[in-house]
């Protein structure tokens, strides 16, 4: 077993102060709500930002560039930090840089709130998306640390039902707050509530989060950070640019972001082979079952998850004429079903491995497919209503692809490597949902031109290449789960009980 493996199961198993006879921190399924309650908020920024556009516009004169940037930046620095950030804390402590990032968010929550101007608005907003995405990895990163075997999955299972609740019910926590806090500053709100929430986190975590970690700072792979950082922001920049012309301005980035992203390939390897401690260890594409195919499912799955919760909030609000509370209401099923079927995926993982996560790509495929047919179709004043039991099928087959997967995508990755791998598997889930925004709108948009308005049709089209998305993603988990059983003798194999790798890579 080589000297990285032999540390990672020594980390895994380090009775630290206060820990049990097994060697797990008794504090760790509270230390766990700790992180998942920041991990709600940073999440919730992504999406609940969105509605609150007209009061800004109104509070601010935004032009439309300015709240484009509000909306998209944070969602570009989100993509930039999260693998950089994932290795400092490897590096330097988990524990420490989630406490970092956290008061971080608070800070610039509370300064975009008290924003004088848009300018300010959106330095604010890019502040703030560093340090959502320095505090994302250390979740899954922590989850890798306090956790092993089954309890593991079900960590990941409260994780994945976090992250599918906190995308979904952005637009209905915004209409909220919007509905209670009235007036040409409403808006402001919707950064200042995360201030009691942060500071709260904070001092609980504190308390609760185990200072487990080493310490030991390391070495920081500056080139390598460097290449990535760049391949990121060429990749993602044209994305949250498309509403004023980014992909065609800007298409020549796409290239820049494939010679980085090669040239980082290339300088990793290198100083993996010469001993030193790289930014991502690309090793783990290869040399770790199912990470790859992980990464790749992930992508392409928030493709299509991302992208339609703009497009339904466009067509009940514009298209039918809800208000934003309305809106977020109609889709609330997705986000129930996504939260009780993520719990319970977290236990179902260990024995059905692979398996649960094409189970729930078939329901997502078939929810979404009848979400389309049933707005293509549906009376204009009944669509909220005869849309709840499409959604909710496609929301519990939702909570059994991000909670598995991710759970299966990081199995056998080295806690060492987990803040670091984390990242990338959350820096595939940012580009694909810039993607997915962009692309997903962009076909909304196209089809309601080319159509003389047509909000119902641009809605199916639109939700049909979501739902496409959904198809491909389900042929990536169908190979995974295939290749899984191949490995295991015909059998799936199952969630280790620690961080053992498999014996061929010892």
């Amino acid at each position: 077993m080589t000297r990285s493996d032999t540390t990672d199961t020594a980390d895994a198993t380090r009775a630290g102060p206060g820990s049990g006879e097994d060697g797990l921190d008794p504090n760790r399924w509270k230390a766990l709500w700790v992180t998942l309650v920041a991990g709600f908020m940073i999440l919730l920024d992504v999406s609940i930002v969105a509605v609150a556009i007209p009061s800004m516009q109104r509070g601010l004169g935004t032009t439309p560039a300015e709240v484009q940037w509000v909306v998209s930046g944070y969602a570009l620095t989100f993509g930039l930090a999260l693998v950089p950030a994932g290795r400092l804390g490897d590096a330097i402590g988990r524990r420490r840089m989630f406490m970092i990032a956290l008061a971080g968010f608070v800070l610039f929550s509370a300064l975009a709130g008290a924003a004088p101007n848009a300018t300010m608005l959106v330095l604010a907003r890019l502040a703030q998306g560093i340090a959502a995405g320095a505090l994302a990895p250390q979740n899954s990163a922590l989850i890798q640390q306090l956790f092993r075997g089954t309890e593991r999955g079900r960590a990941f299972g409260f994780f994945g039902a976090t992250v599918g609740i906190s995308t979904a019910v952005g637009p209905i926590a915004g209409g909220l707050i919007l509905a209670l806090a009235q007036g040409p500053d409403g808006w402001r709100w919707i950064f200042y509530v995360n201030v009691p929430i942060g500071v709260i986190a904070l001092l609980l975590a504190a308390r609760l989060i185990p200072r487990t970690d080493s310490g030991s700072p390391g070495h920081l792979d500056v080139l390598g950070t460097g290449l990535l950082g760049g391949a990121v922001l060429a990749l993602l920049l044209p994305l949250v640019e498309s509403d004023s012309g980014g992909l065609t301005r800007l298409w020549w980035l796409f290239p820049v972001a494939a010679v980085l992203a090669a040239a980082f390939v290339v300088w990793e390897r290198r100083v993996a082979r010469h001993g030193g401690e790289p930014l991502l260890d690309v090793r783990l594409l290869t040399s770790r079952p199912g990470y790859a195919s992980g990464v790749a499912l992930a992508t392409i799955y928030f493709i299509g998850f991302s992208g339609i919760w703009l497009v339904f909030a466009l067509y009940f609000q514009t298209g039918l004429g809800y208000t934003p509370l309305q809106s977020g209401l109609a889709v609330t099923p997705f986000a129930l079903g996504s939260a009780a079927s993520s719990v319970v995926g977290g236990r179902l993982v260990a024995r059905l491995g692979r398996l649960l996560t094409v189970m729930g790509l078939s329901l997502v495929v078939i929810g979404l497919a009848a979400v389309g047919i049933v707005l293509a179709t549906a009376p204009a004043h009944a669509a909220g209503l005869l849309v709840a039991a499409p959604l909710l099928v496609a929301g519990i087959g939702g909570g059994w692809v991000i909670s598995p997967n991710t759970t299966m995508t990081l199995r056998y990755v080295p806690v060492a490597s987990a803040g670091s791998a984390g990242g990338a598997l959350q820096t595939g889930q940012r580009i694909g949902s810039a993607i997915g925004t962009a692309t997903i709108t962009g076909i909304f948009y196209a089809v309601l031109a080319s159509s003389g308005g047509d909000f119902r049709r641009a809605v199916a089209v639109a939700v049909g290449g979501a739902t496409l998305g959904a198809v491909v993603a389900l042929v990536v988990g169908v190979l995974e789960w295939r290749t899984g059983r191949k490995r295991a003798g015909l059998t799936e194999t199952p969630v280790p009980s620690g961080d053992h790798p498999p014996p061929e890579l010892c």
